[in-house]
């Protein structure tokens, strides 16, 4: 019979052993490039400067032929820590300072990694500590400040490994919400419809007998009423993702624009500007265009410091909806950086109608976001 703790144990490791590779690993940047640029040169020195060192050129030799592992430690981390500390502790290389580069690769291997080549990378690491100690070639203090320079360097690529799942998971969340506020969005203009539908077949059926042309104008408003209703019923289905029950307020619509422009609000004024023919926009694209409207304009009252002004502008043309948020006032650091959720939220819902929304800077001061939307919901 196994032991309860026996089997939390046998869990644990069967978690470890599966767990996937880290996905969608950046591919080499100038940043890698630089750092092989600028570890080359310090071996060559450290070879030429250092005093005493055993092996020199071979050692120099080896290293510098070890340092452009570095450029493929996110794509084959167990292949480059195999390579990286098997041939470092084979020859004396590992004398050398410059070495110490190949906890990189074991850092990379922790973050990109999957669980197996972890597991196995970490055995020849700790393969390579105990030939070492069996041969006599690590110090008394070696053998305390190596194998807790490697649980810290093990430690801080599971941080960022579980801080970016983390990151992931919220940024999923955050797109799974916006559809769903899509979702609701649609189910309120499908119901709108069919409304619309049963009034006319009761107004048919009662006009029938006495002006037929009545019933038939009737049937013609409900077969377009059906098509609207089928077409963004297919779109709901496409983007829903919980089961929960839609609510039952109205949604917004292109007309609510006017409501941003509250001056009972706090911080600066609101400008709304609407131009074009906005006559028969769906209700799915006013309802994004209002959405993506109110959070840029939120976003704006929080985060743009010294702002006088907030303009909205909509505009309409036969194929699109084109929406433009800016302001003038002085943008934060972060806001330059990784995109907050809101954004996120917002590029998701542009995309799900065959829109885009980008967001950043503007070259004349303050902060834009700029959206277009199809004029006809995507199939």
């Amino acid at each position: 019979m196994t032991h309860p703790y026996d089997q939390h144990v046998f869990e644990l490791l069967r978690s470890i052993r599966d767990e996937p590779r880290s996905p969608h690993p950046p591919a080499r940047v100038w940043r890698d490039w630089a750092l092989v640029g600028v570890l080359v040169p310090l071996a060559v020195l450290e070879g030429l400067l250092r005093p005493g060192m055993p092996w020199r050129v071979v050692s120099v030799v080896v290293v510098v032929a070890l340092v452009p592992t570095l450029l493929w430690r996110r794509t084959r981390p167990l292949l480059m820590v195999a390579i990286g500390f098997g041939v470092s502790g084979i020859i004396p290389a590992q004398e050398m300072y410059t070495v110490a580069f190949v906890l990189i690769l074991l850092y990379a291997l922790l973050r990109w990694g999957s669980g197996r080549e972890a597991v196995l990378g970490l055995a020849v690491v700790l393969a390579k500590g105990v030939l070492a100690a069996a041969f006599g070639q690590l110090a008394p203090a070696d053998l305390v400040a190596g194998p807790a320079v490697i649980s810290a360097t093990v430690a801080l690529g599971l941080a960022a490994r579980y801080r970016a799942r983390a990151r992931r998971r919220e940024l999923e969340q955050v797109a799974l919400l916006e559809r769903e506020r899509l979702a609701r969005d649609l189910h309120d203009t499908v119901a709108h419809h069919v409304s619309a539908m049963a009034i006319r077949a009761q107004a048919g059926l009662a006009t029938a007998p006495g002006d037929p042309a009545a019933a038939t104008d009737a049937l013609r408003i409900i077969e377009a009423e059906a098509s609207l209703a089928l077409a963004e019923m297919r779109s709901m289905v496409r983007v829903l993702r919980h089961d929960r029950p839609a609510g039952r307020d109205p949604g917004p619509r292109l007309a609510d624009l006017a409501t941003l422009a509250d001056g009972s609000r706090s911080g600066p004024p609101v400008d709304v500007g609407i131009t074009g023919d906005l006559t028969g926009v769906p209700s799915p694209v006013g309802a994004a265009v209002f959405r993506l409207a109110q959070e840029s304009v939120t976003n704006a009252r929080r985060h743009a410091r010294h702002a006088k002004r907030i303009e909205v502008r909509v505009s309409a043309d036969p194929t699109s909806v084109r929406l433009r948020v800016s302001d003038d006032g002085q943008t934060r650091p972060r806001r330059r950086n990784a995109p907050g959720y809101g954004l996120i939220g917002m590029i998701e819902r542009a995309e799900l109608l065959g829109g885009t929304c980008t967001a950043g800077p503007d070259p004349a001061g303050g902060w834009t976001v700029t959206a277009v939307l199809p004029r006809a919901a995507p199939a």
